[in-house]
């Protein structure tokens, strides 16, 4: 269906560079005369809505769960705008990023945020995928003014100076139909692999947990440990508490100039610059913990899942987060695999404090309580040996997880290509459109990135992160 697809027979020069030629017949408009801006407001008990970077406007229970976020919008909500069905929605101070879109419900959004009303031959749903491209997010960048790029806000008298395209009504619904489409097939795609993906990780994780708690060697005599968790260990194994083997440290910055470290589910700790684009001052930084090589950071309210990291360079990471040192001969990496298996997690959570369950919430794994869990210890050497002996046992899975995950992005890269090629008249999609079959509504297939942008390497991404500003 979609090789099929050819150019309109009869293109122009739409005169406006982020669209470049577009059909004869369609229009290419200021959002001032396809757009009305609306201010509606005193409709405190609706419900709350986000735009968000990754889904556009969704509703903001939705977002919280799951979520280690809290709601921050003011107690007093008769400021705040109310957006209809079929309003367009945007963050201000992160169209730049793609924090836009058509909203399915009623509800009200921040005072900063910008409600826009299409005119009545602009199907929403079209200006949706539309005002989601990559080429308007660039051209929102180029309206957006402040001193900074954290800053920088697209106002409503600047969105209205953005040329967009508008094909007739009725094209504009196929070009919507085909486009559903083409997304459910590509999402129901994506989530064939990431099942594969889970099975790959289930399996590496019983490997990895069967060597951090028992050992390489088959035959080896076990005793039992006394801790649940952990069930048998080796003989010759010590079952230590972590307070002996490693402490914190809290060393600040005075200066902030030092590499702000991330700390990521998959990458562990790598500079902030490669995982971000969002500039971070170095006066921002001063009081943020320093970390050294060989140091182990541990995220206290993502303990449970995992988030824990091995420094391999000195630099700063969250003061919110735990740094902690050896304080006798082991293998930190042994400790990081043990530290990541879901059986260490689930001691992790139990020992957790605060409001909120599981890995949401504010639980938090403060050092006192994390250096009472006891841990087995196998000999360093052995610790070394079950390291090396974890990597080539993975070595496989990895190597296909790596290909699975390629596959994944050259999909989403696809999609996106796609969405941006038909909604600006590069393809013409009538005809495929007209053949689709009809599809009974269902709930619209999972794509992970979007479901999840891995909650395990959240982000505030797609949260509204941005102060209650006063509109202006």
């Amino acid at each position: 269906m979609i090789a099929d697809l050819k150019p309109y027979p009869e293109m122009k020069n739409s005169g406006v560079p982020w669209l470049g030629e577009v059909p004869e017949h369609w229009e290419v408009l200021p959002n001032r005369a396809v757009f009305t801006e609306i201010k509606e407001r005193d409709h405190p008990g609706a419900d709350m809505l986000s735009v968000t970077i990754t889904k556009g406007v969704i509703r903001q229970l939705a977002l919280l769960e799951g979520s280690s976020k809290k709601d921050s919008s003011n107690q007093d909500k008769s400021a705040y705008k109310l957006v209809r069905p079929g309003d367009i929605a945007y963050n201000k101070m992160r169209a730049w990023q793609g924090a836009v879109g058509v909203s399915g419900d009623k509800g009200i959004v921040s005072p900063a945020y910008v409600v826009q009303r299409p005119r009545e031959d602009a199907d929403p749903r079209y200006l949706h995928y539309l005002l989601r491209t990559p080429g308007f997010a660039k051209e929102a960048e180029r309206w957006s003014y402040g001193i900074t790029s954290d800053m920088w806000s697209l106002r409503p008298e600047h969105f209205k100076m953005i040329y967009s395209c508008l094909p007739p009504l009725p094209e504009q619904a196929a070009i919507v139909r085909f486009l559903d489409h083409a997304d459910r097939r590509i999402r129901r795609y994506i989530g064939a692999k990431q099942k594969l993906i889970k099975l790959l990780e289930e399996q590496k994780q019983a490997i990895i947990h069967r060597a951090v708690t028992r050992g390489l060697d088959p035959d080896v005599r076990l005793k039992p440990s006394g801790v649940e968790w952990m069930g048998e260990v080796p003989e010759h194994w010590e079952v230590r508490r972590a307070k002996h083997l490693f402490r914190e440290v809290d060393h600040r910055s005075t200066t902030g100039i030092e590499v702000l470290l991330s700390l990521r589910m998959h990458k562990g700790l790598v500079p902030h610059n490669e995982v971000s684009t969002l500039p971070i001052t170095a006066q921002a930084l001063v009081g943020f913990k320093k970390v050294g090589p060989g140091q182990i950071v541990m995220n206290r309210m993502r303990a449970a899942i995992g988030m824990f990291g091995i420094a391999n360079r000195s630099g700063l990471v969250s003061p919110d987060y735990a740094v902690l040192e050896k304080i006798t001969t082991v293998d930190v990496t042994y400790f990081l695999r043990l530290f990541k298996t879901p059986a260490a997690g689930t001691v992790f959570r139990v020992e957790s404090k605060g409001l909120g369950t599981g890995s949401s919430g504010f639980m938090r794994l403060y050092t006192d309580r994390f250096g009472m869990i006891k841990l087995p210890v196998p000999p360093q050497e052995e610790q070394r040996r079950i390291v090396q002996g974890i990597a080539e046992s993975t070595q496989a899975i990895e190597r296909t997880e790596e290909r699975v995950n390629r596959e994944i992005a050259l999909l989403r890269e696809y999609r996106t290509r796609l969405i941006a090629d038909v909604v600006t008249g590069k393809l013409d999609v009538r005809e495929a459109a007209a053949r689709l079959p009809d599809e009974a509504d269902a709930p619209e297939p999972l794509d992970e990135a979007d479901a999840d942008t891995d909650a395990k390497d959240a982000t505030a991404d797609d949260l509204d992160a941005t102060p209650e500003e006063t509109e202006g």
